[in-house]
């Protein structure tokens, strides 16, 4: 069972596939999920309050961590936050969400706060699984080792490296937000809806289209001198967003664009 503390779970050689920290109140929650990530070839650990997965995510350094909104005392979106805070600018540990709540305002919290995708319970495990791999693939997803710098308005993102900055300063993006402005700069000028993006950067067929526009917000409130009048993030009412760049100021290698629904 579920400790306050930590339960190692699967052999090392799981690594392979990734470390994942389930952090959840409920000991039957917590032993079915952990089951099913050990199954799929995961190295889980189990921690039953904040306090103590921020312990455990310091000491072992998670590629993720499946996180229950609704703990005790320090609930999942301080522990999200403390998260944040833990990771480098490099490394940032994914995060999905668990809520056992349908209300939309709890779901764009934990977005807010930094959360990569979430899942409303009761949830099939399975499906728990798909978007943990689905997270994951698309932080390890390989990169050519000759694949040029992209660079635009002040932006640079190293694909293959993962880093990203705005006039020399590194930026701390989450996993989906590098891959948001990754596929900006590879694809500025064009007008894309809130499905394409959920397609091409979050690889989900469908979903909740609100994770885009949440995310599409975090990432404007990151590289626009007034978020609240975005100059390289701009809403295309009713069709999407357009990434706006000078016509020389793109690397030559990247090209594309996208955006989203006019609801940011």
């Amino acid at each position: 069972m579920a400790s306050s503390n930590e339960t190692d779970r699967g052999p090392a050689s799981h690594d392979a596939t990734g470390r994942v920290l389930v952090v959840d109140d409920d000991p039957t929650v917590s032993e079915v999920v952990a089951g099913y990530l050990e199954r799929a070839g995961f190295t889980v650990h189990r921690a039953a309050d904040g306090p103590a997965a921020l312990e455990i995510a310091a000491r072992h350094r998670p590629d993720l961590v499946v996180l229950d909104l609704m703990l005790p005392g320090m609930d999942g979106l301080e522990v999200c936050r403390r998260l944040r805070a833990l990771g480098d600018r490099r490394r940032s540990v994914a995060v999905v969400m668990l809520t056992a709540r349908g209300d939309e305002d709890d779901r764009i919290l934990g977005l807010e706060v930094g959360a990569d995708d979430y899942v409303t319970k009761p949830f099939s495990p399975r499906e728990l699984v798909l978007r943990v791999r689905s997270v994951l693939r698309r932080a390890s997803s390989a990169v050519p080792a000759g694949e040029p710098l992209l660079a635009a308005a002040g932006l640079t993102v190293d694909p293959a490296a993962r880093r990203a900055t705005r006039d020399g300063a590194e930026l701390a993006l989450t996993l989906r937000e590098f891959d948001l402005l990754t596929y900006f700069l590879r694809h500025p000028g064009q007008v894309c809806d809130r499905e394409r993006l959920m397609r091409e950067v979050w690889g989900w067929d469908f979903g909740d289209l609100s994770t885009v526009t949440v995310h599409v917000r975090r990432l404007r409130g990151k590289i626009e001198k007034d978020p609240a009048d975005p100059q390289l993030i701009r809403t295309v009412w009713g069709a999407g967003y357009r990434f706006e760049v000078g016509p020389h100021s793109l690397a030559p290698a990247a090209a594309g664009a996208r955006t989203e629904d006019g609801r940011a």
